[in-house]
């Protein structure tokens, strides 16, 4: 997994990146997604950063019953290629390179919503994903305690013991007994799953007004984590409108609903180039994840890793 200066560099690309992609100077093709039994997906996605000079193709499986047989949720693999050249550049792991983006895609919607001195940092869940968000949040934000809620209690106070030893700053960490107690007053909370369910697992109302949430989990695109109810109430942040229409729960609940019309939705890209501003309001991201995210994570490890 990436440390500190890595995460950093992760999340000052993709930050580069979103803001191609708001001045139209880049695009970011459709996955294709293939359903190949009960919530079991392949997905293949392609996407070139035509700036930087790079594309990727990450191969993807998403197996939800694979953790009670002691495998990790995800599998894949990622090419990085030389646009120049055509030559594949380097092979990276899939299911850690997802894990990085999308840790760094929400730390980089926290740097630009949540307050400046946000220390309090709200988890549910408690796997692989998880840990890649605290990881990303501490580097953009002076976390200093960290409430993890699992269903799994083991889980959980596993993962409350590597927070102390995962973050190079001093942080508390507790197991809450309910949702409801970790996100109490938190400034940041981080919802990450693999729930099906379209009962949500965080109600609008727990959450603090100038709260910053960023939603990851979920296996399917009904599937919810936080009352889409918030999103009405919030600035609600999507990498691509388009995207979260098609892919995202509670996006999808909330204009079904009417709670939020879909030029409602921000597109992380404008928080990026300073068109919108977040300015101390409740703020939601919520994340379905982009090839072209894989794209720029690769190429800024790839760089960090072989420079020049």
């Amino acid at each position: 997994m990436a440390g500190t200066a890595a995460m950093v560099r992760v999340i000052d690309t993709l930050g580069e990146m979103f803001a191609d992609l708001a001045a139209g100077r880049t695009t970011s093709p459709a996955r294709t997604v293939i359903e190949h039994g009960p919530q079991r997906v392949l997905l293949v996605s392609p996407a070139v950063w035509e700036r930087r000079g790079v594309g990727s193709v990450k191969i993807t499986t998403l197996t939800p019953d694979n953790p009670g047989r002691g495998l990790p949720l995800i599998h894949g693999i990622v090419a990085l290629t030389d646009l120049a050249t055509g030559q594949i550049t380097a092979l990276l792991d899939g299911a850690e390179l997802t894990a990085v983006r999308t840790g760094a895609v929400a730390a980089l919607a926290t740097r630009w919503c949540a307050a400046a001195d946000a220390e309090d940092l709200a988890v549910i869940g408690a796997g692989v994903q998880a840990r890649a968000l605290v990881r990303a949040v501490a580097a953009v934000r002076p976390i200093r305690t960290v409430r993890v809620f699992s269903r799994t209690r083991s889980r959980a106070e596993g993962f409350a013991e590597w927070v102390s030893d995962a973050v190079p700053h001093p942080v508390r960490a507790s197991v809450c007994d309910s949702a409801k107690a970790a996100v109490a007053d938190a400034a940041v909370i981080c919802t990450a799953t693999s729930t099906s369910d379209d009962t949500p697992l965080v109600e609008a109302d727990w959450v603090a007004r100038g709260a910053h949430v960023n939603v990851i989990g979920g296996t399917h695109p009904d599937a919810i984590e936080v009352d889409p109810a918030l999103l009405g109430d919030a600035l609600a942040v999507v990498e691509d409108r388009s995207a979260a229409r098609e892919g995202a729960g509670e996006v999808r609940a909330a204009l079904a609903a009417g709670t939020i019309g879909l030029d409602d939705l921000c597109e992380l890209g404008a928080l990026v180039t300073g068109e919108v501003r977040a300015g101390g309001r409740t703020s939601v991201l919520r994340t379905v994840g982009m090839a072209i995210e894989d794209t720029a994570a690769a190429v800024a490890l790839y760089e960090r890793a072989v420079p020049g």
